[in-house]
């Protein structure tokens, strides 16, 4: 089985731009996107309705704003919006499915770099979704989360770490956020087979820094411990254009 999660910064605008083909053109089992920026009724049939695909939309109350969607060539058992924490709701943050064999938790994490308040949101946001999986995997269950966490974890994780010790993303407590899920019974898929720097999955477009591959990797798929021995494989997509950021994926026995 493969996944891949993608921050597509706007699915009209990857399809104005002519990069809709890839989806079309992957052979991908699951397709969890974040930042949609829109709701189920302004998309083109030909976004809503990928040949293979059942297709399910999670949207904010505000139009152009936020949003995830999946796209399963299996039809999910179940299909909720949110981890059960009203406060979060009303910004299409979330997608859950569960499938016979595991829970995918397909999230658009906040971005804290606005104000205080909004980095409170991203923390309580963050201690809120670590709760709901924490229960579920003390109940047994398989668990995949993957999206834009919105957080570089180690020095290795972003190119300019010094400069970055005061910017929401790579702060002391997002950071710990992460060690502390880690610490929970949870993989970061990637570094299970890549050490090294220089793997991102975010650059600034108005400074141009991909082309110098100045970036960030606050992209992750995680899964529990409990599905290690199915993990085959874990990836960054970099050529994949369109978006500030690339594709990132998984392939699960």
């Amino acid at each position: 089985m493969q996944l891949i999660s993608w921050n597509v910064n706007g699915l009209r605008a990857i399809e104005k731009k002519g990069h809709l083909d890839w989806f079309y053109n992957n052979e991908a089992d699951l397709i969890c996107l974040q930042e949609t920026r829109a709701w189920e009724e302004q998309l083109s049939d030909r976004v809503k309705n990928i040949p293979g695909y059942h297709s399910y939309f999670s949207q904010a109350q505000r139009k152009g704003y936020s949003g995830v969607a999946l796209y399963s060539r299996e039809k999910p058992v179940q299909v909720e919006f949110s981890f059960g924490d009203e406060r979060f709701d009303d910004e299409g943050r979330v997608l859950f499915a569960r499938y016979p064999d595991f829970i995918l938790f397909n999230i658009y994490f906040p971005n804290g770099k606005a104000s205080r308040a909004r980095l409170q949101y991203k923390m309580d946001f963050y201690e809120s979704f670590l709760q709901k999986v924490r229960e579920y995997y003390q109940q047994g269950e398989k668990i995949i989360i993957c999206g834009d966490v919105n957080t570089a974890h180690r020095e290795i994780d972003l190119a300019r770490p010094r400069e970055n010790e005061n910017t929401s993303g790579f702060l002391p407590q997002e950071r710990e956020w992460i060690d502390r899920l880690l610490e929970a019974g949870f993989i970061d898929t990637f570094r299970v087979f890549n050490k090294e720097g220089g793997n991102y999955s975010w650059w600034d477009l108005k400074t141009r820094a991909r082309e110098r591959n100045v970036g960030w990797r606050i992209d992750y798929v995680i899964i529990s411990d409990n599905l290690e021995q199915n993990l085959q494989e874990a990836f960054i997509l970099p050529e994949v254009m369109g978006s500030d950021h690339c594709p990132v994926g998984v392939i699960l026995d």
